[in-house]
């Protein structure tokens, strides 16, 4: 810029001296040319400035994603600790009613689920809650009732043998199941376990995990299934 003042200066000189025309016009279009050089410099300069904003603003945004990563990370494996203390405090406490194949425990990802046979809970047909079920409620219960921001989401199935709605009182099987799904959270509430977490749904029939063609397979398929998971897993 210096230089660029200095040559405007000498064309001024030059042309109140009586400097030949040839030798002004020279002095002008040299002073043109670094007026030119000097304004693309500066041009260039601002480019380069918003690329350095634009640059600092996207390692800013990563890092900050890097941040939130790292949390949800950390989230996750408190999650998953808090869940395997959860599935280690149930099986101790089912221990003996797991021994003898009557209730599963399966600690899946981010979720819990406990598979209970008809047996141990309702006499054949009903929806009442006998006493060995019952304990075994309790301890879920015990198990869940501290717990926040969870859903317990209850679930009855049966196998593929109709019902007599005469010495029953349920027209089918969709019926007898979502009694007993509801029977059991129900029972879970009494028992202190959030009622916002719980929720019932009976599938009657058609989700069997083994054949109903033997009485092996229909003891199996006559179940209640019992899933922890994180409440934002639910549709709301």
């Amino acid at each position: 810029m210096k230089r660029l003042v200095l040559v405007a200066l000498g064309v001024a000189v030059m042309a109140g001296c009586g400097i030949p025309e040839e030798k002004y016009n020279a002095k002008e279009a040299e002073a043109q040319k670094y007026l030119k050089q000097y304004q693309d410099e500066a041009a260039t300069a601002g480019d380069l400035q918003k690329k350095v904003a634009a640059q600092q603003a996207q390692i800013a945004d990563y890092k900050s994603q890097l941040a939130e990563t790292a949390q949800a990370k950390a989230r996750l494996e408190a999650e998953k600790q808090a869940m395997q203390a959860q599935y280690e405090q149930l099986t101790a406490g089912l221990k003996s009613q797991i021994e003898a194949g009557n209730i599963q425990v399966e600690n899946l990802k981010g979720k819990m689920l406990v598979r209970m046979s008809e047996k141990i809970l309702f006499p054949s047909g009903s929806a009442r809650i006998n006493k060995e079920g019952q304990a075994a409620l309790e301890q879920i219960a015990n198990s869940f009732k501290t717990l926040s921001g969870k859903s317990v989401v209850v679930s009855g199935f049966t196998d593929n043998v109709p019902v007599n709605p005469k010495t029953t009182g349920y027209a089918s099987n969709w019926e007898l199941s979502t009694a007993r799904a509801l029977s059991v959270v129900k029972y879970l509430q009494s028992k202190e376990v959030d009622p916002k977490m719980l929720g019932a749904a009976g599938f009657g029939e058609y989700h069997p995990v083994a054949t109903n063609d033997t009485p092996e397979g229909r003891q199996q398929n006559r179940r209640i299934e019992i899933v922890l998971a994180p409440a934002d897993s639910v549709v709301q």
